[in-house]
């Protein structure tokens, strides 16, 4: 194949000839010279087409083209200076149609917020032609690979942990996997990494992340999906202190890379306890911002001193964040002793922005007593203990480090700074509100023959009649 020209490119190849490949962005016809805006993924140019090219009078939207042509400067009364090409353009001396398009079911040259949500989501590898769509992705991109460029530099290791692990009560309703081999039997879909990378810690890593995809089996909710993606993070030898100035560090940096036009409004991140930021704004994410007007401006703030437990509707005790977390040093012989209940203060740290929680975490119980106190305070018999979380006490009791950590949620802080109404427009294949792909028609039946492969019955339920 020609050697390619990146359409960006162009600018810099004035009087040279070139070999360009894309997509048929627009069309318009003038008799005997016809003219396209040619698009690939780096931008827009447009394409000339004299009498005596072949095949151009064929072309329409979203036709798929090679272009050979000589790079000209547009006459001054013709430049478009809303877009980066727009003093050049190609005058083409070869095409090629790599491929035809159908009529389109939905346009893509526009930013899509005015077409229905299911059908951009059944037609999505369209939908993320639009540029909109498409410089989301990239700035996506530049965002993992910031974080990752400048934890390696900070000396962690990406590990990545199972995707098939076991169903523990941590929470939200786990995604359950049928075993084949073990007949009965299911893995669980994480709901995070959290145990797997306080092990890790056991092991001896010391700072560990990944950018981990998560699965929640949680009820309809605007601006949630089944699985969703995070950066988890954690270090052992660490004391609260420590994690938040990592963080903040990364943070701060993130922004003036990827979004230099945000502004932060306070640098160091103001500090509130929970019992502060409910008492004066009424929520445990407050939206700190001195002027709500201003799209650019990003008011970070720590809440912390969360307490450990609340109470459940029953009358009982469960905890409200974490139940691997650890409670403040001061708190620990109340824990132990399982006193106090309602008063002792857990090490949970949030950090939020403009109003919205984007990472939370804790220092970890690195003692096995604790973290089984934990359990005792919500009421877990020792046996219910052992069954679920028997692997973490038993690695617990082998020299684990004083550990602690945090998880971001990626969609949500992306969205925020590319300033979308929801995670979905910062997710490549994202789910309906209700968990649908509509593109790909899941969830969906399987065949008897798969379920039964499983040892599997499905129970129907008997239609009552009116």
């Amino acid at each position: 194949m020609d050697t390619r020209t990146n359409i960006a490119d162009v600018v810099g190849k004035e009087g040279q000839d070139v070999t360009v490949f894309g997509w048929v962005h627009a069309r318009r016809d003038h008799g005997k010279l016809i003219f396209i805006d040619l698009r690939d993924r780096s931008g827009l140019v447009q394409v000339v087409f004299g009498p005596k090219i072949a095949g151009a009078s064929d072309l329409r939207l979203e036709y798929v083209v090679k272009v050979t042509g000589t790079v000209n400067r547009r006459p001054e009364n013709m430049v478009n200076d809303k877009i980066p090409t727009g003093h050049h353009e190609i005058f083409a001396s070869g095409l090629e149609i790599l491929n035809a398009s159908k009529e389109m079911p939905i346009p893509v040259d526009t930013d899509g917020y005015d077409i229905n949500e299911e059908r951009r989501l059944t037609y999505r590898y369209l939908d993320l032609r639009r540029e909109r769509l498409a410089k989301n992705l990239a700035f996506r991109h530049e965002t993992i690979a910031f974080i990752r460029n400048f934890l390696n530099e900070q000396g962690f290791y990406e590990v990545e942990t199972p995707n098939l692990t076991r169903s523990t009560p941590e929470g939200a309703r786990d995604y359950l996997v049928p075993s084949r081999v073990q007949k009965g039997n299911f893995y669980a879909l994480p709901q995070s990494p959290q145990q797997y990378k306080q092990l890790l810690m056991v092991a001896g890593v010391e700072k560990y992340f990944q950018i981990a995809r998560c699965f929640r089996d949680e009820d309809t909710r605007g601006d949630r999906q089944p699985e969703f993606t995070q950066l988890d993070m954690e270090m052992s030898f660490v004391e609260e202190e420590d994690v938040l100035r990592l963080n903040e560090e990364l943070l701060v940096a993130l922004v003036k890379k990827v979004a230099p036009e945000k502004k932060i409004q306070e640098i160091p991140f103001p500090r509130l306890t929970y019992k502060e930021a409910m008492e004066k704004y009424g929520t445990d994410r407050p939206d700190l911002r001195t002027d709500t007007h201003d799209p650019n401006l990003l008011a970070f703030c720590w809440v912390i001193d969360f307490p450990f437990f609340e109470k459940t509707d029953g009358g009982g005790w469960t905890f409200t964040h974490n139940p691997f977390s650890a409670p403040k040093p001061e708190f620990m012989e109340d824990l132990l002793a399982k006193r106090n209940i309602g008063g002792i203060l857990t090490t949970q740290y949030d950090v939020a922005m403009n109003g919205l929680e984007i990472g939370g975490g804790s220092i970890r119980n690195h003692r096995p007593e604790a973290l089984e106190a934990v359990f005792e305070v919500m009421g877990f018999e020792k046996e219910r203990i052992r069954r679920n979380f028997g692997h973490m006490l038993e690695a617990l009791g082998y020299g684990a480090p004083p550990h602690g950590g945090i998880a971001w949620g990626l969609d949500r802080l992306i969205s925020l700074l590319r300033a979308e109404p929801n995670i979905r427009e910062v997710i490549a294949f994202p789910k309906t509100g209700d968990g649908r792909d509509p593109m790909m028609g899941s969830p969906a039946e399987v065949d008897a023959a798969q379920l039964k492969e499983l040892g599997i019955a499905i129970e129907k339920k008997e239609q009552k009649n009116n």
